[in-house]
């Protein structure tokens, strides 16, 4: 028997990359037309930044807690489950985000909107534009159906990447709380999509690292400047 430190994540992957991507399939039809609210919630989330305030800072947290929720019940628990045994431990982590995201940003604003440095600015605004209008279209110009576009609220990957924008556009005073979750899936995301040989696999992780690196430089900046 093979030791087991010579396993590597392509040795653990319980499902092949057909398999990965159908289930976003069968999950889009099943659910169609409910992909046209969520972007209808992302284009709230983009106004309401743009608007800026407190009001907007917690409508903007309780829009993300809601699309954190029903990701962690609608794919984690209820379809990602079916292939992944890990699936519930992922589904109880948005269930922890979501909470977070009712508690620091709803309940206490850490979501406003606030001067931050103009890279952040930037770089929040395209990653929320990223993750509501090009990530459900990286699919399909990689070859891959319509059917299986992976939309903001719907799915994981492109919830979590526009949280990290939301948070970089409240540079102020970064809830750092926030950032935990979203970065560790992110990065799971990429690993999963390595071991299924998937060609955008770096993108992902790279978007979250760079918000990471852009919220500890903006904070630092502040720090230096008072």
């Amino acid at each position: 028997m093979s030791e087991w430190w010579t396993y590597g994540p392509r040795d653990l992957l319980m499902f092949s990359q057909q398999t990965y991507y159908r289930l976003f399939e069968l999950y889009n039809l099943e659910l169609w037309p409910l992909q046209i609210l969520a972007l209808g919630l992302g284009a709230a989330v983009l106004a309401l930044g743009w608007r800026g305030g407190d009001r907007a800072g917690r409508a903007i947290a309780a829009i993300l807690a809601v699309c954190w929720l029903w990701v962690a019940w609608g794919f984690h628990w209820q379809r990602y489950a079916s292939i992944n045994v890990a699936a519930g431990y992922f589904a109880l982590a948005f269930v922890v985000q979501a909470l977070l995201l009712l508690w620091l940003g709803a309940g206490r604003g850490r979501l406003t909107p606030l001067p931050a440095t103009r890279l952040q600015q930037r770089a929040g605004l395209g990653l929320l534009l990223f993750a509501l209008l090009l990530f459900p279209l990286m699919g399909p110009l990689l070859g891959r159906s319509w059917t299986q576009a992976e939309v903001f609220g719907m799915v994981p990957d492109p919830t979590a990447l526009a949280t990290l924008g939301v948070l970089l556009l409240a540079g102020g005073r970064p809830a750092w709380a926030l950032f935990p979750i979203p970065v560790a899936w992110c990065l799971l995301s990429g690993t999963t999509l390595w071991a299924m040989e998937s060609t955008d696999f770096a993108v992902v992780p790279f978007a979250a690292l760079l918000a990471v690196l852009l919220a500890v430089g903006g904070a630092l900046m502040k720090r230096s400047s008072r």
